[in-house]
């Protein structure tokens, strides 16, 4: 089930493969020492978003970015495509690597299953750095509620099997959703975006696309809007770092963390969208280390 061609290479990086949670996961490896960074990438991606990031990240840190499943290089199961699932398999790759604690951060997708980790396993991470995604708590319903499930437009669409394959495998769809909206898009190569669009073409990581978003429409988005999480709390220190242009997930409506996080702060950027770790990567990597050198409960 693997991609067609190797991993792009990025200076510093090793590659490995690691079975965990009954699937078999790829990682790209990078620095050493007892100071661990786990980073998880969204859609229509794969560890290759934080190539800008793992370089300067590994001067002080050994940085693990992976696939989850049904990307990149990793397994490409059938399945709903839970997104509980994809947390459980990043502790089951943090067991088989005999991690007990890391830091965290994420993009997208793996920006909310990083928030699903940081509240069912918070002994396991240190800090969180959130990029451009909702957090766990919507906000009550009002106009603006109305505006954000606009904005979902897309996922619907590739969330309906024929659609969704077409878009993904016929056209340029999932390079437009990444530079639309980019307020950098000098980022982005043509070659760069090539290894996403290739990445997500065979027909099982197509399906895997398909599966995330009808997972998310069918059985995920009402109880998150119903307020599954409100009995919840975050007590993982954590930034949000959030791109203004982003036409994905709105800014203005991030949800109520205030009522239900210890210790968590939100910094908006007007000088990106929505992929901010290849827009902004050199501020990616200052507010890392900023939060992960803090001591929990320290401003």
């Amino acid at each position: 089930m693997s991609s067609p061609t190797a991993p792009p290479p990025v200076d510093g990086v090793r590659h490995r493969f690691i079975g965990a949670n009954g699937i078999t996961l790829h990682i790209a490896e990078a620095g050493s020492g007892d100071d661990v960074v786990l980073l998880l990438h969204g859609w229509p991606q794969h560890w290759y978003e934080w190539r800008e990031v793992i370089g300067p990240l590994a001067e002080r840190h050994r940085v693990i970015a992976l696939d989850l499943r049904g990307f990149g290089w990793s397994d490409a199961p059938p399945g709903a495509y839970d997104k509980a699932t994809l947390a459980q398999d990043m502790i089951g790759l943090l067991d088989e690597l005999g991690l007990e604690r890391v830091d965290l951060i994420g993009h997208d997708w793996g920006a909310w299953i990083g928030f699903l980790l940081c509240l069912d396993h918070p002994e396991r991470f240190a800090h969180y750095l959130a990029l451009n995604m909702y957090t766990p708590w919507p906000d009550p319903p009002s106009p603006r509620a109305i505006a954000v499930l606009v904005r979902l437009w897309y996922q619907a669409a590739l969330a309906t099997p024929v659609l969704g394959h077409a878009l993904i495998r016929h056209t340029r769809f999932v390079a437009a959703m990444i530079t639309t909206g980019a307020v950098h898009p000098e980022a982005w190569t043509h070659d760069e975006l090539d290894v996403f669009i290739a990445s997500v073409r065979p027909p099982a990581r197509t399906k895997a696309s398909v599966r995330l978003y009808r997972t998310f429409l069918v059985r995920e988005l009402w109880p998150f809007v119903r307020g599954q999480f409100n009995g919840r709390r975050l007590i993982v220190p954590t930034l949000l770092l959030h791109g203004t242009h982003d036409l994905a997930v709105d800014h203005r409506a991030l949800g109520q963390w205030q009522a239900h996080a210890d210790d968590m702060d939100v910094e908006l950027r007007e000088d990106s969208g929505h992929f901010i770790a290849e827009e902004l990567p050199d501020v990616v990597v200052a507010r890392a280390r900023a939060l992960f050198g803090r001591v929990a409960g320290n401003a």
